[in-house]
């Protein structure tokens, strides 16, 4: 059984590419990556929602390998990006905060103990990126939605191995909102009134209609369900009579009873949300998912959806404590910005067509840097290390075979958060994960399997396993080069207690 599973891979891998009866080939598999921008792990019904409606999605994830411990590379959008588009961790390529990051307008308040380095401000030229490798493939490469991944147009997706851009430039959310007219320039505004997440579904639709005979990756990386919270009044509407009909306290969903909020700078900026049932953000997630039916609906039409691989993925977790905290993450403690789970664990799965994990469950713990030796492998083609140092290939998941257990995920986030989190660095190992918090200069360690809430420390009382994990922690760290933070000379330890304790 040992060696038959992963054989078992190869053959499927191979039967995908493989020369037909009549001498001809099959094509080699088409992509679709669907990235959703700021969507937390239990957003969609098939991870739990009671409040928000997502059929289509859930269909899909139903026809899929879902992961239920798969990860973002960080808990901000930009370095989650580059590492899908890499197969880097942030801390090798550079970009350990969302690009220019709260360093940029207001690092070093007397409240910060530490100050963050300096970091890259985009995806370097030279990396090698997942549509470069699949595009000197001879695949036809189409982008539509959030980059985020350089300042300078240089850096933009024409120019990181994407035949086309629709909409991908250096922001990070809609300027100019939701509907058209948009600010945006690669991205024509439509008629007035028009959906961003519509017109983004329709740029894909066309892309599949017109992109001739060449195999093709289309990334669509939904700006939704980043702030602004918009959608459109009718679907708004339905959710407000929702919370009505469930009887649901909109006051009870929130809380400020949190010592992290107590201790927290700038007095009533943060609410964590303890349930779901914000009326916009569940308009924005069914705007999301009547377009994920659209697009699957037209491969289907198109006769493609039998050899298309597709990917669903968010780039950091649900925004559950801060800028309105329209969603709630729980079991898992903390949101986008927080090295706690529900910061870094998103919602995941991957619909490999014929193959034996289609309806199934996976526990492997992934993270998004295994993208792209993954799709390397599913497409036929060699696997490069050097362009995907951080990565593994998920593929063998598919044929019923394992992961290896000793396989440690990192994070590294020398950053303070919009969002109230504490810059620090994290591993995962096995069941076991260690948080070195750099400011105020702590170690947690957490069982996941018992406690995905984090709710029990361990670091007191299994000192071994505590020490053993902050030493593979470092050494990892010293290895890549990870930038540390210095300290903040205007830093006062009395200012919070003076100012925002509450």
């Amino acid at each position: 059984m040992k060696f038959f599973l992963p054989a078992l891979v190869l053959l499927f891998a191979l039967s995908f590419t493989s020369c037909t009866g009549d001498g001809g080939s099959d094509p080699v598999p088409n992509f679709v990556f669907i990235l959703v921008d700021d969507l937390g792990w239990a957003d969609l019904g098939c991870y739990g929602s009671t409040f928000h409606e997502s059929p289509n999605i859930d269909r899909l994830a139903g026809e899929s390998l879902r992961f239920t411990n798969a990860y973002a590379a960080c808990p901000v959008c930009s370095p989650t990006r580059t590492s899908i588009m890499t197969g880097k961790y942030p801390a090798r390529t550079g970009v350990t905060d969302w690009i220019k990051g709260r360093q940029n307008y207001n690092a070093g308040l007397p409240n910060d103990k530490l100050l963050s380095k300096e970091f890259e401000f985009e995806m370097k030229l030279e990396e090698v990126t997942i549509a470069e490798a699949l595009k000197q493939a001879g695949y036809k490469t189409f982008f539509a939605g959030k980059w985020h991944m350089g300042e300078d147009s240089i850096y933009w997706p024409e120019h990181q191995g994407f035949d086309i851009n629709k909409g991908g430039w250096s922001v990070g959310s809609p300027r100019g909102g939701y509907f058209s007219p948009y600010t945006n320039p690669r991205l024509e505004s439509g008629p007035e009134g028009e959906n961003l997440t519509d017109r983004l579904t329709d740029e894909s639709i066309r892309f599949l209609e017109e992109k001739g005979e060449e195999p093709f990756l289309l990334y669509l990386s939904f700006y939704t369900v980043h702030t602004p919270l918009q959608a459109r009044p009718e679907l708004v509407e339905k959710y407000k009579n929702k919370i009505e009909s469930e009887g649901l306290d909109p006051v009870a969903m929130e809380t400020t009873n949190r010592e992290w909020i107590k201790y927290a700078p700038a007095r009533g900026r943060f609410v964590e949300r303890t349930q779901q049932g914000h009326p916009v953000y569940a308009a924005m997630i069914e705007t999301l998912d009547n377009n994920v039916g659209r697009l699957m609906d037209k491969l289907k039409e198109l006769e493609l959806e039998e050899n298309t691989i597709v990917f669903f993925m968010s780039d950091n977790g649900g925004l559950s404590t801060a800028e309105g905290s329209p969603t709630s993450n729980l079991p898992l403690r903390g949101g986008k910005g927080w090295m706690y789970e529900g910061g870094i664990r998103e919602p995941m799965f991957i619909k490999w067509p014929g193959s034996p994990s289609q309806g199934k469950l996976t526990d492997a713990p992934v993270t998004s840097t295994d993208f792209y030796p993954t799709i390397l492998e599913m497409a036929g083609l060699d696997l490069i290390p050097e362009q995907h140092k951080d990565g593994i290939s998920l593929a063998p998941l598919f044929g019923g075979a394992s992961l290896p257990d000793d396989r440690p995920i990192f994070w590294h986030y020398p950053h303070y958060g919009n969002q109230g989190g504490k810059p620090g660095a994290a591993v995962r190992l096995g069941d076991y994960k260690l948080i070195e918090f750099f400011d105020p200069g702590l170690v947690e360690l957490y069982k996941l399997d018992e406690d995905m809430g984090e709710s029990n420390n361990l670091a007191d009382s299994m000192p071994e396993k505590t020490e053993e994990l902050l030493e593979l922690l470092h050494s990892w760290q010293k290895e890549i080069g990870a930038k540390g933070m210095d300290p903040n000379p205007d830093w006062d330890p009395d200012y919070l207690r003076a100012n925002y304790i509450q």
